[in-house]
């Protein structure tokens, strides 16, 4: 998969950018705050229709300015493909692939893949689980158009279910349309516990061997998949499960009312990992954590390389100069193959990685 072409107007703080990329290594340099992360958060938007610093798509647009373009002219499963993204702050974003409109973000999944790696991945392991499973969420739309889509529906009958248990006792006639946002969140949450079950099987077949290779053989790297306590197979078909989490919803029926909360279903997923045998996130040291994260990262390029016969786009927004030497040669040493974009402070060469283009941003201008 190659970005060959990125175009923007108006995408942070880009009034317009166009650059052509080498389909090896592009170094993006330049001084802090000048919109290096901003490029590499435009190649990563036309993977997902989601950015992993923006909750909304108009905190993407520049200050002043209505709407903003992102386009790319791309190579992958053989073909070649033209992205554009049209977003607005009044109105629904736009995506279309080669001229036609697409109805949801979940057909961009499959045509282009990335993996973005940058410095809040470090400290992957030692956040809570919401972190963990935006790792999984961006992962797994990438691969399964059906599950960006039922994420998506998801999400928004959480919201729907969150306002009836905040409002209802102000107005009681709320309840009325409980009974069908729980079975619907039900349907909806077999899907995503199926998927992640599944990813987490897959990554369980890389990161380990990765770790271990990382730490010269001295740590064993250990995941599990935690969800709703009822779902005894998470690896099951989705009408197996939905029973199960139907179960559990009814036994939380009255703590939800009390608390006006949704305290029950795979929004509360958590990827737990182990060093050892020993819970990573409690005992583990920051050089130790951030292998673990790395391994993980490392193990998502592999996983995108083994599906589709292809290696996914890597960005590395900055995360070079946050690891020590040895961490470095093992990243790099493990990249080979496939496009990368690595920003960094300083045009440098780095060791491993041949050819390639450099390019200075300057104040969302290239230099």
């Amino acid at each position: 998969m190659i970005v060959r072409r990125l175009e923007l107007d108006f995408f942070r703080n880009y009034p317009h950018l166009e650059a052509e990329f080498d389909p090896r290594v592009n170094l993006i340099y330049g001084e802090n705050a000048q919109g290096k992360t901003n490029l590499l958060e435009a190649l990563a938007y036309l993977s997902t229709a989601r950015s992993h610093r923006a909750r909304f798509d108009k905190e993407m647009i520049m200050l002043g300015v209505d709407e903003a373009f992102v386009k790319a002219e791309v190579y992958a499963r053989q073909r070649e493909f033209t992205l554009e993204a049209r977003l607005s702050r009044g109105k629904a974003r736009q995506l279309w692939s080669n001229g036609v409109r697409l109805k949801t973000a979940g057909e961009l999944a499959g045509i282009v893949t990335s993996v973005l790696f940058c410095p809040e991945d470090l400290y992957l392991i030692r956040e809570g689980g919401a972190a963990r499973r935006r790792f999984l969420d961006n992962a797994i739309c990438q691969l399964r158009p059906a599950y960006a889509q039922a994420l998506a529906e998801y999400s928004r009958l959480y919201e729907h279910k969150t306002r009836i248990l905040r409002d209802w006792p102000e107005n009681p006639s709320l309840l009325a349309t409980l009974d069908d946002f729980n079975l619907r969140m039900a349907q909806t949450g077999a899907m995503l516990i199926h998927y992640r079950a599944h990813y987490i099987r897959r990554l369980m077949e890389h990161a380990p061997a990765i770790h271990a290779d990382f730490s010269g053989g001295r740590e064993q790297l250990g995941l599990q998949y935690e969800t709703v306590s009822t779902v005894t197979d998470p690896l099951a078909q989705p009408k197996f499960i939905l029973p199960q989490l139907l179960d559990h919803q009814e036994s939380h029926r009255q703590a939800e009312l009390d608390s006006r909360q949704c305290l029950t279903g795979p929004h509360k997923d958590d990827l737990t990992v182990s060093l050892n045998e020993l819970s990573a996130k409690t005992y583990g040291s920051q050089g130790q954590t951030r292998t673990a994260a790395l391994s993980l990262k490392l193990a998502q390029r592999e996983i995108v390389q083994a599906e589709t016969g292809e290696w996914p786009v890597l960005l590395l927004d900055d995360v070079l100069s946050e690891l020590d030497p040895r961490r470095q040669a093992f990243v790099l040493n493990r990249i080979q193959g496939g496009q990368v974009f690595i920003t960094c402070c300083e045009e440098e060469k780095l060791e491993g990685l041949e050819g390639g283009k450099a390019f200075h941003i300057k104040d969302g201008k290239l230099i």
